[in-house]
């Protein structure tokens, strides 16, 4: 038997995420209160008293906003970061070379950016990190083969939703395809080589010749 108590949903951010939503859809106050059946009066009032006043209003809100109880409530869970905002009194500091490589670890994703007509794309790749270099793998001549090289970015970050804080670590550098055998080899034995979608026998790797980064934090 669990005793916790349920977490009553946050009311401002419920109507935080109502108004985003309504306007998004292009949608007056009225309009909406419409939608859901319901005075436009009592659906102030409803956004002030918060779900826990009137759970099945709260449904019928959802729906005519066209998501889910939960994705009203709770946020969608594949949204993107940040949609919280920062903590209070944030603050951005500059990370130290050191502190850039550390908070990067041994492997991850991050995202490389390429230098293409009619202009930069960016991609997400999962990458290891060896002998102060990012390596990365992927299919020759595909759309994340900067060619041999090239002039790249490649970005990772951090944000933590709950606390408001985050990092981020840029580098600008070289890309190189890896061909000798020996190396291939042992940046496959890596954790985190293994690609996670499809084939990708291609090993490049970014040789940083800057390596920046920021902090955010509050309080």
């Amino acid at each position: 038997m669990n005793d916790t108590p349920a977490v009553e949903p946050d009311p401002a951010a419920a109507a935080r995420r109502i108004a985003e939503r309504r306007e998004q859809l292009g949608l007056t106050e009225a309009e909406l209160a419409q939608r859901a059946a319901m005075a436009p009066n009592y659906f102030r009032y409803l956004l002030e008293a918060g779900p826990g006043f009137d759970p099945g209003g709260f449904v019928r809100i959802a729906a005519a906003l066209g998501l889910s109880r939960a994705e009203l409530l709770e946020g969608r869970r594949d949204a993107p970061p940040g949609q919280g905002g920062p903590g209070p009194r944030p603050r951005l500091l500059n990370l130290t070379v050191p502190e850039c490589w550390e908070l990067v670890g041994t492997h991850g994703v991050g995202r490389i950016g390429l230098p293409v007509r009619p202009g930069p794309v960016v991609y997400p790749v999962n990458y290891v990190v060896d002998d102060r270099s990012f390596a990365y793998r992927t299919a020759a001549r595909s759309s994340t083969d900067p060619g041999e090289g090239a002039a790249v970015s490649f970005q990772v970050d951090r944000i933590d939703e709950y606390l408001g804080r985050g990092w981020s670590v840029l580098v600008l550098g070289t890309a190189h395809h890896v061909g000798a055998p020996e190396e291939v080899e042992h940046l496959a034995g890596l954790p985190g080589a293994t690609p996670w979608v499809g084939d990708r026998p291609l090993w490049v790797r970014v040789r940083p010749d800057t390596i920046t980064g920021r902090r955010i934090v509050s309080g």
